[in-house]
């Protein structure tokens, strides 16, 4: 039920609310699109939601999110960037493979065990791009340090980390 349809009495009652909640066309999604996916306004206006690319992802990290449309979900692993979604879908909701798949990247934050002087470098051994190092430190801890320019925002880092010290940061956020 939408906004639009919505009888008097229910908006009345406040059900206005939930069915905003629920309108898969909303601009707020926080989530993360697939690889090369346009801008979020044209993904939802021309992705029919027909889950070809969730069916195609070859390490299972796509999955039916808010509204039924595919989002990604790194707990189950990371991108192996096949662009096997990308090739399967009919609509034109991605960017071309040339670009960079994401405009994300990570950040180790304060959650790091190396914050408690726990050694832990699942997220260094896990990165294909090398982009993690850990700098020695002078009577502490080696701490971690991520290089943005090599930064590819695939994920292996994130399910690797064992205390989801790890997150997603966006060129836009102003936290």
């Amino acid at each position: 039920m939408t906004a639009e349809n919505l009888p008097r009495r229910q908006f009345l009652r406040g059900k206005f609310l939930s069915s905003l909640q629920n309108n898969p066309n909303r601009e707020d999604f926080n989530g993360i699109r697939p690889p090369w996916s346009k801008d979020n306004h044209v993904f939802i206006v021309h992705c029919t939601r027909c889950g070809d690319c969730i069916q195609k992802c070859e390490t299972h990290i796509l999955i039916k999110g808010e509204g039924g449309f595919p989002q990604v979900q790194f707990n189950q692993g990371e991108c192996t960037f096949c662009h096997r979604c990308v090739d399967v879908c009919q609509q034109p909701i991605f960017r071309p493979l040339e670009e960079r798949p994401w405009e994300h990247w990570v950040e180790i934050t304060s959650q790091c065990l190396t914050q408690r002087k726990i050694e832990c470098r699942s997220c260094q051994d896990n990165c294909p791009m090398n982009a993690i190092r850990f700098r020695s430190q002078i009577g502490s801890m080696a701490q971690p340090i991520v290089n943005l320019d090599s930064c590819n925002g695939c994920g292996a880092c994130l399910h690797s980390c064992p205390v989801s010290a790890i997150k997603i940061t966006y060129p836009n956020n102003d936290e």
